[in-house]
């Protein structure tokens, strides 16, 4: 290991502070998803980039090797308290933390210190203005895009064996829990972009809290309870590596657009939206190396992972792909909340379809079929939702229209809140112990 010795050590302190959880991981050896074989297919796909290049480059390949064995140092020794003292009681710890400071918290754990004091650390790169501004612009398609899409970006990430299978053991999407994850997930994404919610006292800084909980609870129990959970296959569950997609997928996506104008350099607006992409993402607990800043520097994050992760799509994929698209997320059963269901689960095929670079054939086989009546559906309100979101993004950057637009996308995304609901932030162990090999 040459370039990041630090995020080694890293990687390494993980079995040396957690024996328990960790000890019976080889960190020395990459576990099987990770393949640098040029002869192995990959999860890159040939029309997204050339996967040469990424395995060329060793500084790229050892960042997306060492972190794919990193879980959170963090957040997961407060959640190996479990069997001392129960999930609810770690969550009410937690959330007094956060409202009122540790030292409110009786007779806190040294762990929840520790938990608290990483996510109150401000690194030395960090712009709070400039945080805010990025979530003023991000909070527009939080309100006016999201909500159409927010099912298919998870689609997405059921691609791939390696990386779904810690969705498969938390039962998470399954039943009626696969519409409260997704929900979920739609809630913390579009509640960070609300005014300040990223602040010491915001609603995003608990929020963050406790996703990093749920995780760590995610890999406690698979690490302890699941039968199916190899590690010299899997490495570490829910590494950081996979958590970095989530977090700055919109600038992937921005990064790409800049690319494809002849642009290096991100633009003022799309700069602000790096920091609060970059923050946000930070409390999550990625660590600075997985948090680009620039346009090539996030593009070729992406698509290192993708060239480094073995390709493979089964049966359990298909099943998660099914059972997502089948969930229903509206509050009620109304008219409008069963037209808005086809008119989302359009768009979610849509952007699935996307992700599978058109190839309507191969959505089909992967669970999500975009038909003609999609096609139809999707021309018909293409005009309604692009040309909402242009409006607003527009008026949003004009110093006359800048405030009524804003104000505007957030009581259209506090009606967003509503119909997500109050988030859970929970895994239920009792998936893992019956998860057989």
């Amino acid at each position: 290991m040459t370039y990041y010795p630090e995020l080694l050590e890293r990687v390494h302190d993980q079995a040396r502070m957690q024996p328990a959880l960790y000890g019976d991981i080889d960190f020395s050896h990459p576990p099987h998803r990770l393949t640098t074989d040029p002869e192995t297919r990959a999860s890159l796909p040939a029309w997204v980039a050339p996967r040469e290049p990424m395995l060329a480059d060793d500084r790229l390949v050892e960042l997306v090797t060492t972190t794919t064995m990193l879980g959170d140092v963090v957040a997961d020794p407060y959640a190996s308290l479990l069997p001392r003292f129960g999930l609810p009681k770690l969550i009410a710890m937690l959330r007094q933390a956060c409202r009122e400071g540790v030292d409110a918290v009786p007779d806190a754990p040294p762990e929840l210190h520790t938990f608290l004091a990483a996510l109150e650390e401000r690194p030395d790169w960090l712009d709070m203005d400039l945080v805010e501004e990025g979530a003023r612009h991000a909070r527009v398609s939080a309100a006016f895009l999201s909500p159409f899409i927010t099912r298919g970006a998870f689609l997405a990430t059921f691609l791939n064996t390696y990386a779904a299978l810690p969705m498969v053991l938390t039962g998470a999407l399954s039943g009626r829990r696969a519409s409260v994850r997704v929900n979920e997930t739609a809630c913390f994404f579009a509640e960070t972009t609300l005014p300040g919610a990223l602040a010491r006292d915001g609603v995003g800084f608990e929020s963050a809290a406790m996703v990093r909980l749920m995780h760590s609870m995610v890999r406690f129990n698979a690490l302890h309870r699941s039968q199916r959970w190899d590690t010299q296959v899997y490495g570490v569950p829910i590494p950081q590596i996979d958590q970095m997609p989530a977090g700055m997928i919109i600038m992937y996506l921005l990064a790409m657009a800049a690319r494809r104008r002849g642009r290096t350099d991100f633009t003022q607006r799309e700069r602000a939206m790096l920091e609060f992409a970059r923050y946000r993402s930070f409390l999550l607990g990625l660590p600075e190396e997985l948090l680009p800043t620039d346009v090539a520097g996030v593009i070729d994050l992406f698509h290192a992972r993708a060239a480094t992760l073995r390709d493979d799509f089964d049966d359990t994929c298909r099943e998660l792909v099914t059972s997502t698209m089948a969930a229903y997320l509206r509050p009620g059963r109304a008219p409008f909340d069963r037209l808005f269901t086809a008119v989302e689960k359009t768009w979610s095929r849509a952007f699935f379809l996307a992700f599978n670079g058109g190839d309507r054939a191969a959505s089909a086989r992967m669970g999500a079929p975009f038909g003609p009546t999609d096609a139809l559906r999707l021309a018909l309100t293409a005009p309604l939702v692009f040309g909402r979101l242009i409006a607003v993004t527009v008026a949003s950057g004009q110093p006359g229209l800048s405030g009524l637009a804003d104000r505007y996308a957030q009581r259209v995304l506090a009606r967003r809140l509503v119909a997500y609901g109050k988030p859970e932030y929970t895994t239920d162990a009792r998936h893992y112990r019956s998860a057989a090999p």
